[in-house]
């Protein structure tokens, strides 16, 4: 029973996509391998066949490991609903709340869950690659951990410490990790890699083998910098445009970013046109006049989104935009957004409430306890698409008569507005399939490249693990890991 680690010493150092890269790199060598990540906090979830919600991260790493999805992967996913409080799901389905209050106290009895599951993967196939969260020297996180050292020892399962060498700083980061944690978890630490490399290999030789000398670790390996990783989906952080104007030849998507924005990577395939430029819209910056399409995001938390967006002004230049003729997307809970009114009569979000919405469809979302979670398909704007639907609560009104999609299922999704120039779905991941992309894009006056953006994930994933096959000792990691030659 094989099985591999990774932690960081930091959140954000590529961890997510260091375990897709040796999924990917592991099943080129025909290897049967499954990731894992026991616990993970991400409004970023995907949908699994059997309806339940994983970390689009492990959604990345199945599609890496050429594996379907399955909650097994992720049995631990926190959803954060606002600063204190997060939406708890276990094995894929809502299991309740966490506060701050609460957190360590509750996390602890989910271990043997976490361990449920490890076991049933493990008995699937030859090799588990697991990813940690944020980093083990949060030691003040450490009783009652179960995703990162409480997990590997539990589990026996040998770690690598991954360090960022972009952000700087990287020796101390990892030798201060040695440096902080306790006798037992630095003994489950076989080695460690560095991530992000840029310049040149040789002037880091020193820093190497330093790290080698005062942490007691071996290296496996520096890993440069990767371009085709922009291809990969983000989970943890929304990549802001630097600038806000759409360039020559170019059609604007704009997206403004709310606190708590959900399943962000429902535009990538937008920016992968060529003749169209996103933009994510910061607090306390306009949305351009310029913009072609303005596309209100996911959000876990709709009525404090809502309540943001017009706390910084959005709502005026969405209606502005609107009356200029512009068009308008709203995906899931940005579709809730451009109702009439949003009720949260048992205080899902927060307490009991009804608020108006931005009235440019004409129609009511009531918020309830059940959560529609499907894999979907089905055509809108006469083009094909796939998707998945992950939201609580029913929107009804007039302007569903005029449906977004009609799904394969036999119901409809979404609305459109009278004059066409609004529309509104719960379908995510419907930009991916080239057909609905393409029409879209027609509808604004652009078109699309015609490529499918699964297809060049999938792509991104072979070079990533190319790059890691060149310059990791994969020999090595997959020994430490039980694999032998």
């Amino acid at each position: 029973m094989a099985g591999l680690m990774l932690q960081g010493t930091g959140s954000d150092v590529g961890k997510s996509v260091l375990v897709a890269g040796l999924c990917r790199a592991a099943a080129n060598r025909g290897l049967r391998v499954l990731p894992f990540k026991p616990q993970n906090m991400s409004n970023n979830a995907a949908v699994t066949p059997e309806g339940g919600e994983i970390g689009r991260a492990q959604a990345l790493q199945a599609l890496a490991a050429r594996a379907p999805l399955h909650v097994d992967m992720n049995p631990v996913l926190l959803k954060p609903q606002a600063d204190r409080t997060s939406q708890l799901i276990v094995h894929g389905q809502v299991r309740g709340t966490l506060g701050a209050a609460n957190f360590r106290e509750a996390r602890r009895p989910l271990l043997g869950e976490v361990l449920a599951s490890y076991r049933r993967l493990e008995a699937r196939c030859d090799l588990v690659i697991v990813e940690g969260a944020g980093s083990p020297a949060e030691i003040n996180l450490r009783a009652g951990d179960i995703a990162n050292m409480g997990f590997a020892r539990e589990a026996h399962v040998p770690v690598v410490l991954a360090g960022d060498i972009d952000r700087g700083g990287v020796i101390a980061a990892v030798v201060g990790t040695r440096a902080v944690i306790d006798r037992e978890d630095a003994a489950m630490i076989k080695g460690f890699l560095i991530n992000k490399f840029r310049g040149e290999p040789a002037l880091f030789t020193d820093g190497y083998e330093a790290i080698e000398r005062l942490s007691g670790w071996r290296g496996f390996g520096v890993l440069p910098w990767v371009p085709e990783v922009a291809q990969l989906p983000s989970e943890d952080a929304v990549v802001l445009e630097r600038g806000l104007g759409a360039r020559p030849g170019k059609l604007l998507v704009a997206c403004p970013i709310l606190p708590r924005i959900a399943n962000f990577d429902d535009l990538d395939p937008l920016r992968q046109e060529p003749g169209a430029e996103v933009a994510m819209i910061p607090p306390g910056s306009p949305i351009p006049s310029s913009a072609a399409l303005i596309v209100l995001p996911g959000s876990k938390a709709t009525i404090a989104d809502l309540a943001f967006l017009r706390a910084q002004g959005w709502d005026i230049d969405v209606l502005a935009h609107h009356r200029r003729g512009g068009a308008v997307l709203g995906i899931c809970g940005g579709y809730q957004m451009l109702g009439r009114t949003i009720a949260d009569p048992l205080g899902i979000e927060g307490p009991p409430s009804e608020v108006a919405g931005l009235g440019l469809l004409d129609v009511t979302t009531v918020l309830g306890n059940r959560k529609a979670l499907a894999q979907v398909e089905g055509s809108a704007l006469g083009g094909r698409f796939t998707g998945y639907e992950m939201h609580m609560g029913v929107t009804q009104g007039p302007d569903t008569a005029r449906a977004f999609a009609r799904l394969d299922i036999g119901r409809d999704d979404g609305a459109t507005s009278r004059d066409g120039l609004v529309l509104g779905t719960y379908c995510h991941g419907l930009l991916a399939k080239p057909p609905f992309r393409g029409a879209l894009l027609e509808r604004i006056g652009s078109a699309s490249d015609g490529v499918d953006h699964d297809a060049r994930v999938d792509t991104a994933l072979d070079a990533l693990a190319a790059a890691m096959e060149e310059h990791l000792d994969i020999d090595g990691l997959l020994a430490l890991a039980g694999i032998g030659a």
